[in-house]
């Protein structure tokens, strides 16, 4: 299969070049082909063998020209078979240098990029036996007298093996201090997808992520198909990790299937003085003074991990500073948090910005690592400075958020509140219903010229009434059920969903769309460019054909279905056989009506399993049949692939939830290996609340966002669809503590992004000159799909960090674990050395313990109320439930709450 252009992906592009690429000329790659080259590749390219790389540099350019694993040379590292795409001037290698600077008694910069003032280089003859290849580069003559610029590749021994290094050195030519306020290194590695087959790009491609921890800092490099060693880019010398500036002047055509390139800023003060000056940025911008007559060295280098699990096993090995923070770096303010140190030099000092923001106190040495309690004090995002003996500077990157539930309970008001839409709408009927809400302008989003984001379908308009409905499976609330109840009954089903006619259960792509020569004038706001083809005519808008709007709808039946089966009163307009049935015809319907994109693995297509599970324990055995055959097909079809993770989009990071769930129900277990691998390229685990469990997306602001451009986005609904199959891979295999850690960020980095007042937006913008959150609401509800299926406690016993809690806090006696849930659902619990999964379909924990020596727990569960009489227990794992209880015809355990006290009930291991 290959990456394609069509209509909907090329429209949506073309009306936004402006924001893709607003410093670069903007090719084609037809374009770039027949254009003359400034790399003088026929000078000819030296190769060296540096264990464990095979490195080439061309001999004119000085520029690397390949980088790749002695154990797999035929894959590069760099973009080396594009070199004929990208031999124009401004398109940066790895070897070029980004420089601004200004004499200290001037106010403006001077910028020098190698990449577009290639004027050549002066080879200089070096003695030293580690040196591969050291030249000038020649500047413009408005430059030479100020600075003098050198590049240096050298190898050097590193453990067992060897090093490659990138070298500049900067010498101040003149009588008078220069300031450097930018200084940057192009990071250019092969994330261009264009013209890739699936098959290809994962076994030709790589996804890089950066962790901005200045001294502590280093990027990632990992093979799309997520096996194999990954690339690490280390600090050389005192080169921090300041920021990560995205090239946005390079004419690399982005889009769809290139994210673009990125730069290693060791200063940058100029861009926050300038571009950024409306941002806050990671770390404070700084700048460096050269003196009169100064040379000084900065430069990174390139070291290999075994595999992605290894990175920090390799960062120790090579003696940099390594955090890991527990539950992650979404602190919510009733966790005790905890942050883990392995340096070689000891800690000077701890500061936190802004002041007491967080709380640490340092505890133990355990294992050789520094041990503090952490505690997040105020809202928003925080940065932990870490000064160690030697002068190395580390940064760590938290946000701190409310607690869970009350965080939940404010995204449920600002839903029923806010984006509440129940004015008259003759044309559209869009009401009763939640629209997009436009947080900066402070109000619903009626009309947009991308029909979806005002129709109520697709991800940018369900997104608000998926979030409702999912919400109320964490958070139960009877008003705003009653709400959700008549959405159901006068809009979802007979406006989004037919009701009736050839396309009875078929979902319409858009409530919204424009007509305007059949409705009356002044419909439509005319200052909203309608001549664009994603303002949907109605035949568009009508249409059931696309299969991404199927689980949305599926999933808000489901959600009725098991409020209304496990509570008392809670659901009152139907029972709850009738939402299964809607459900179970919703994922019927999407095979039949919309069979062409159901082919691929769908988000929040999780939902199925979890309709098929139900309608098998309800006894529905030939509606549980039906649709286990259809889902069979689509696994038998995905198994026949080598990476079935195509989409609407040429590459995607979302079918491989559904894909992983339903290849693990079939027992596909190569290809459940093969999509656990794929997450684990673009899923890190990273000291950054922004990037830790961040699955990589970065082309929806412009389908779901308010500002649209290509931009690599910060937990949009990836990061949470992507920890389920993270957190259920975890559960098979407990002693995994990376996949909980990259899981449990994804989870909780989705939530992140709600702000106090309960609005949740797209995503957050990554890009320096932004850094906050996009202004509409959008698809978020997808990734409250993932929040919702995923909340859970964990308590977890490692053999280097000792006992863990995630989602919840813990008290650690000689006999015993106590345990206090902190999620908003408080009815989820994992205990992971003995592999106990505990459910409460209804009811909630209150507090739980764990016997050390005999394994046994005792849950303690919270008074009952009006709608919760009766827990609905459900569990999985070698336990028994000690005493006599009711058994539902579904198999479930029913549990009596008691309305004056906390009910007990004891788990023994079998």
């Amino acid at each position: 299969m290959k990456f394609y252009n069509n209509v909907f992906i090329t429209g949506l592009l073309l009306g936004c070049l402006f924001t893709l690429s607003s410093q670069a000329q903007h090719y084609t790659w037809d374009e770039l082909k027949k254009m003359p080259s400034v790399l003088h590749e026929d000078a000819g390219i030296d190769k060296f063998n540096i264990h464990p790389f095979i490195f080439e540099i061309g001999n004119y350019s000085q520029l690397a020209m390949g980088l790749s694993p002695v154990a797999n040379s035929a894959f590069d590292f760099t973009p080396s078979k594009r070199i004929k795409d990208r031999r124009i001037s401004g398109m940066n290698y790895l070897g070029d240098i980004n420089v601004q600077f200004r004499l200290l008694s001037d106010t403006s910069w001077t910028t020098y990029y190698s990449a577009t003032q290639r004027l050549g280089n002066k080879v200089v003859v070096s003695n030293k036996d580690n040196t591969l290849s050291k030249s000038i580069l020649i500047l413009p003559k408005k430059m030479e007298d100020f600075i003098q610029i050198t590049r240096t590749w050298e190898k050097v021994k590193d453990g067992k093996g060897d090093a490659l290094v990138l070298k500049f050195t900067i010498e101040n030519k003149t009588n008078n201090k220069i300031e450097l306020g930018g200084l940057g290194f192009p990071l250019i590695f092969n994330n261009i997808l264009q013209g890739q087959s699936l098959e290809a790009a994962h076994k030709e491609n790589s996804f890089y992520d950066p962790y901005m921890g200045r001294n502590g800092g280093y990027l990632q490099v990992a093979k799309l198909d997520g096996k194999g060693p990954a690339l690490l880019v280390l600090p050389e010398g005192n080169t921090p990790f300041e920021n990560y500036r995205p090239l946005l002047e390079d004419p690399t055509p982005r889009g769809l299937d290139f994210e673009g390139f990125y730069e290693w800023d060791v200063f940058s003060k100029s861009y926050s003085e300038t571009l950024w000056k409306n941002a806050t940025q990671w770390n404070n911008p700084t700048s460096y003074i050269l003196q009169p007559k100064e040379k000084k060295s900065w430069g990174l280098r390139f070291v290999l991990a075994d595999s992605i699990k290894g990175i920090e096993s390799k960062l120790i090995a090579e003696k940099r500073p390594v955090v890991v923070g527990f539950p992650g770096y979404v602190l919510p303010t009733d966790v005790n948090g905890s942050l883990y140190i392995h340096a070689n030099s000891p800690i000077k000092s701890i500061d936190v910005f802004p002041k007491n923001a967080i709380a640490l106190e340092s505890s133990t040495v355990q294992n050789g690592w520094y041990k503090y309690k952490v505690k997040g004090n105020v809202y928003g995002r925080s940065r932990v400075t870490i000064t160690y003996a030697n002068g190395e500077v580390q940064t760590v990157h938290y946000k701190v958020i409310l607690p869970e539930s009350t965080t939940i309970s404010n995204y449920g008001k600002f839903l029923n509140n806010k984006q509440w839409f129940e004015q008259n709408d003759p044309y559209f009927h869009r009401a009763p219903g939640y629209i997009t809400y436009d947080n900066e302008e402070k109000k619903q989003v009626t009309q947009d010229s991308r029909a979806w984001i005002a129709g109520l379908s697709d991800e940018g308009g369900a997104g608000s009434w998926l979030g409702a409905a999912m919400k109320q499976m964490v958070s139960p609330d009877k008003t705003e059920i009653k709400k959700l109840e008549h959405f159901v009954d006068t809009t979802l089903w007979g406006q989004i969903q037919y009701s009736n006619g050839e396309h009875k259960f078929g979902v319409r792509k858009s409530l919204f769309f424009y007509a305007p020569d059949s409705l009356p004038k002044g419909t439509y706001d005319t200052s909203i460019n309608f001549k664009t083809w994603s303002a949907w005519p109605v035949k568009e808008a009508l249409d059931p054909g696309r299969s991404y709007n199927y689980p949305h709808v599926a999933a808000a039946y489901w959600s009725l279905y098991r409020l209304s089966r496990n509570h008392k009163n809670l659901v009152e307009n139907h029972p709850w056989q009738w939402y299964l049935n809607q459900a179970y015809e919703t994922v019927m319907n999407m095979v039949s009506q919309a069979p062409y994109y159901a082919q691929f693995g769908q988000m929040e297509g999780t939902v199925f399993y979890f309709i098929l599970k139900d309608l098998k324990a309800e006894g529905l055995t030939k509606e549980a049949e039906l649709l286990e055959a259809e889902m069979k097909k689509r696994a038998i079809h995905w198994d026949d692939l080598l990476f079935p993770f195509e989409s609407e989009m040429p590459w995607d990071s979302t079918g491989q939830e559904e894909v992983f769930i339903w290849s693990l129900y079939f027992g596909f277990l190569d290809k459940t290996d093969v999509t656990y691998s794929a997450i684990l390229a673009y899923d890190p685990a990273i000291p950054h609340w922004a990037y830790n469990g961040n699955a990589r997306r970065y082309w929806d602001f412009l389908y779901g966002g308010k500002l649209q451009r290509i931009e690599r986005m910060i937990h949009h609904y990836g990061s949470e669809l992507n920890a389920i199959p993270l957190l259920e891979y975890y559960k098979l295999h407990p002693s995994d503590l990376y996949s909980l850690r990259v899981g449990y960020g994804g989870v909780l980095g989705g939530i992140a992004n709600i702000e106090q007042d309960g609005f949740a937006p797209a995503a957050f913008h990554s890009y320096p000159s932004t850094l906050k959150n996009d202004g509409i609401s959008g698809d978020y509800g997808s990734g409250f799909f993932g929040y919702s299926v995923n909340t859970e406690s964990y308590l977890v016993h490692d053999s280097t960090f000792g006992w863990l809690a995630f989602g919840g806090n813990l008290k650690e006696t000689k006999d015993e674990i106590a345990f206090v849930p902190t999620t908003a659902g408080d009815n989820h619990l994992f205990i992971a050395p003995s592999k106990l999964d505990v459910l409460f379909l209804a009811g909630k924990v209150d507090h739980f313990t764990y016997s050390i020596k005999d394994k046994k727990v005792i849950v303690w569960l919270k008074n009952a109320d009006n709608y919760t009489p009766d827990a609905v227990m459900d569990w999985t794992g070698n336990y028994t439930l000690v005493g006599n209880y009711t058994k539902r015809n579904d198999g479930k355990i029913i549990v009596p709450l008691s309305k004056e006290k906390l009910t007990q009930i004891i788990l023994k291991i079998k």
